[in-house]
């Protein structure tokens, strides 16, 4: 569970002034609180609690003075340097853009308490030094002194006060506080208050009971406690803080800064000689380039030790976690062993199924199970947890539900970079890690590794992904640190469920297409030998290039190592120079379908269900990608590969639904833009290409050159230029130079967004997405083309990573609300989800889709989905 600090900050500043020296500045100003406050601030930063929020006193008159006039009216004036003080660090509060919170006429301790009372499922750390706050202490709340550096649960509040904290109100009803002027009970001391708590539990118990307080208290305290009664309940209503002042409260706006804060009052921290920074500094280099040479790593074999260590984890530490398998694929890998660390110093390795002649005594699941249970209370830390989370279901039937993954820190660090944990080691801290193949022979599983050495490299993944950790937290911008907790983090869930759902197929048509493809094939073989006039290996870029560069003397392309290029786009260029280029195409086309799709999807079926893993980081861009098989790139050009898809089919009793954002980057295109004619065009729900054609060729040519407009819409986003449009269109480039043009002036607005984009590129080396995922490129010592592909695909970046943004959000959100129900996600293809529903369920499905996908972003322009519904994936439009 997440952790909120609210700071008690006037509590903290009093307190730290009487602590600390007075010490002042050079130039004579008081600088003791300040410092104190600093390192608060730096504590807080480095600590592992996720939100933070400073509460101030309200301003106004205090409520409680309509209770008891004389409420604190026994506190001494504020000492001047501490007044001075106070105010330069709410200052600085502000100038490093923390979040605080104060409620007009109510006290810091009452902002707390509403806070407490608002916020649901997250620890709550109040940090203070203030016994009134005791009160609030409960199973998900705890106090804790920034001075002492000590916490303080129920169980410290009954040791120290006699008292649980659902009992402190009434035990300060009856004591009072001479500090704010509160009476309690005049004559009853600390010891009758907890004798009487302790005996009626609470304030009105004791006076329901007053027949009964003869047996341990003298006559004189029985009369003062009748007397004082009023008092006492006087007292009660101005000890009780009130929880009931605030309506919401926006957790997620409390983030922790994704950088230290106090780098934005550097000025102000020297002005009263507070070096922390440079200690900082000098510490974020040592961090950086720490070596991780020096962790210890420990095998666990005894259960009572297993459970001994993780008990003595704080409940507030993070624990780095890590699996080792038999096998790399989730639906059939069974657990080896795993690893944890909540500290740079010792990684822990558990085996459990190591098989080998003179295996040692390990673990049994069961108790691992146990043991997991507890660990898994803790924040979750894995390289590709997606993997580790699945294996943990099958193995345990548990769930990692609190959790980070430093794979797609990494990835959203640099989308474009290697991710594996090996490198990022090495990268990030110039270590070199022990490699899998390393210790595996050829052939083996991690079940034949000796315990001792798994232990080396299983705790050394744990170490390194918790070293990769605190690395991105203190590096990252804030923004991808939100998009990584807010999008990508609970995205996992959704494709672990995805991967578990599977789709259904037609096994007997996917057997048939294969005869009818295999025939093809030959068919179309024949025909190229036929006019070749030879037979030869077809997929052999050597062999091929031999028949049309030097016996046919076709155009060459490029030289390879193996030849000329024989590529698709080499051979579309000559698709009109000879006969067998056509063929040669639709070879590779029938090739291409049977071998990456057909042949795979009967091979891989389980049951007559196929069951394709999504990659997460697969892409530069923030797109799906899918593998074993390839679901995201079937062919919908082709009737041949639209055959494809009428082979995947909904269970018996449902069907699939199709939900297909509509041309969702031109809209984003709209909306980042702000095109007023783009604008007008999707606010009334307008053909936009025939809106565009008009603009462009007239109202009397702009149906017959609808075509043409859609190409120039789409092209535009995928940074095509000139060229790429006549080759697109078939026409000269002078005529597409024209028609691109033409486009600009009836859309000025787009132009100018699109060069200010590409200037944004240029000067700042990435691209950004409608939430601020960024693609990074490097521009420096490279030749001009391709500074121009870069650019290219840093616009094309804005459009593909927005849209991608957004039906993750869509996913993450269709999740959260059918995961309990019958209501099951099985697909994404780029802007495109698919369902599969219960027959009875369909119509109301696919209005609960429509209405998620529709408002899950308020765009400039509305969203637009469209729904379709069938019985085969063929049939969704």
């Amino acid at each position: 569970m997440k952790t909120l600090s609210i700071i008690d900050t006037f509590g903290y500043f009093f307190r730290n002034f009487y602590a600390m020296p007075k010490l002042k500045s050079k130039d004579g100003k008081p600088s003791g609180v300040l410092l104190g406050f600093a390192n608060l601030i730096n504590q807080l930063y480095n600590d592992d609690s996720n939100y933070i929020i400073f509460a101030l006193e309200g301003e106004g008159d205090k409520k409680r003075k309509d209770i008891a006039s004389d409420y604190k009216a026994n506190r001494k004036e504020i000492d001047i340097d501490l007044s001075l003080q106070i105010q330069i660090a709410i200052e600085w509060i502000k100038k490093m853009n923390l979040p605080y919170i104060s409620i007009n006429g109510y006290e810091a301790d009452d902002a707390i308490a509403s806070i407490k009372s608002i916020v649901k499922d997250v620890n709550i750390r109040i940090v203070s030094v203030d016994k009134d706050l005791y009160q609030l202490i409960d199973s998900n709340t705890y106090i804790y002194d920034p001075i002492k550096k000590k916490s303080i649960y129920k169980e410290e509040c009954f040791e120290k006060f006699g008292v649980y904290p659902e009992q402190f109100v009434d035990y300060q009803s009856l004591v009072g506080d001479s500090s704010d002027n509160v009476s309690g009970i005049k004559g009853i001391g600390t010891k009758t208050a907890q004798k009487l708590i302790s005996n009626f539990n609470s304030l009105d118990g004791v006076y329901n009971n007053i027949h009964s307080l003869k047996n341990f208290l003298t006559p004189k305290l029985i009369s003062r406690i009748i007397e004082g009664k009023d008092s006492a309940y006087q007292s009660k209503e101005l000890v009780r803080l009130r929880d009931d002042l605030l309506d919401s409260f926006d957790l997620e706006s409390t983030l922790k800064p994704a950088t230290n804060p106090l780098f934005l009052i550097e000025d102000e921290l020297k002005s009263y000689d507070i070096n922390i920074l440079s200690k900082i500094k000098k510490d974020l280099h040592i961090t950086k380039n720490k070596s991780l040479l020096n962790f210890e790593c420990i095998k666990i074999v005894d259960t009572k030790e297993l459970h001994k260590i993780i008990d003595s984890i704080d409940k507030n530490s993070i624990v780095a976690f890590d699996t080792e398998t038999n096998s790399l694929d989730v639906k059939s890998s069974d657990i080896v062993g795993f690893s944890f660390a909540y500290s740079l110093d010792v990684g822990y390795y558990v085996p459990l199924n190591h098989f080998y002649l003179g295996v040692e005594e390990q673990i049994s699941i069961s108790d691992a199970k146990k043991a997991l249970e507890k660990l898994f209370k803790h924040h979750i830390i894995g390289h590709n947890l997606k993997f580790d989370i699945a294996v943990i279901k099958r193995n345990f039937d548990l769930e990692i539900t609190d959790y980070s993954d430093t794979l797609i820190l990494a990835w959203l660090e640099n989308p474009s970079g290697m991710l594996n944990l090996d490198y990022q080691t090495k990268k990030n801290f110039d270590y070199v890690t022990t490699k899998f193949e390393d210790i595996v022979n050829k052939g083996d599983t991690f079940a034949s590794v000796q315990i001792d050495i798994a232990t080396k490299y299983g705790a050394q993944d744990s170490i390194c992904s918790l070293a990769l950790y605190h690395h991105f937290m203190n590096t990252l911008n804030k923004n991808l640190l939100d998009i990584a907790r807010n999008v990508e983090f609970p995205f996992i869930k959704v494709l672990i469920e995805m991967e578990g759902n599977g789709i259904g197929i037609d096994l007997d048509f996917f057997h048939q297409l294969k005869l009818e493809l295999e025939s093809k094939i030959k068919d179309i073989s024949s025909k190229i030998y036929s006019i070749a006039g030879n037979e030869f290996n077809i997929n052999s870029t050597r062999q091929l290039g031999d028949v049309l560069f030097n016996k046919f003397n076709l155009k060459k392309g490029r030289i390879l190592k193996s030849g000329y290029s024989t590529d698709e786009k080499t051979l579309e260029s000559l698709i009109d120079s000879h006969p067998i280029i056509p063929c040669i195409l639709e070879h590779r086309e029938l090739n291409k379908l049977l071998n990456t799709y057909v042949i795979p999807i009967i091979n891989l079926n389980i049951n007559r269900r196929i069951y394709t893993s999504f990659m997460q980081t697969g892409t530069s861009t923030g797109r799906l990608s899918s593998r074993n098989p390839n679901l995201q790139n079937i062919p919908v050009k082709t009737s041949i590969g639209r055959r494809i898809r009428y082979g995947f089919i909904a269970r018996e009793g449902y069907s699939l639904i199709s939900a297909d954002y509509s041309q969702i980057e031109l809209r984003l295109l709209a909306h980042f833009s702000q095109d007023p004619n783009l604008l007008e065009s999707f606010i009334n729900d307008k053909d936009i290409h025939l809106e565009t054609a008009i603009k462009i060729f007239g109202q009397d040519e702009a149906k017959e050159k609808r075509n043409i407009a859609k190409s120039i819409n789409f092209g535009l986003i995928y940074g095509m230029g000139a060229k790429k449009l006549a080759q697109t269109l078939k026409i000269s480039q002078s005529k597409s130079k024209e028609y691109i043009d033409s486009y600009f002036e009836s859309f000025p607005t787009v132009r100018d967004y699109l060069q200010k984009e590409e200037n944004f590129i240029f000067n700042n080396g990435y691209a950004l997405t409608l939430l601020g995922r960024t693609r990074n490129f490097d521009f420096h010592n490279i030749a001009e083309y391709e500074k121009l592909a870069f650019l290219r695909e840093g616009v094309n970046s804005i459009f593909q990573g927005s849209a991608a943004d957004l039906i993750k959000l869509s996913m993450n959100k269709c999740f959260d609300r059918f995961k309990n129900r019958d209501i099951k996600l099985l697909l994404q293809v780029h802007d495109e989800l698919i369902f599969e529903v219960k027959d009875s369920e369909v119509d109301s499905a696919s209005k609960e889709i429509l209405e998620i996908m529709n408002n899950i972003y308020t765009l400039r322009v509305p969203l637009k989905c469209g729904i379709s519904i069938g019985k085969r994936w063929s049939e969704l439009k």
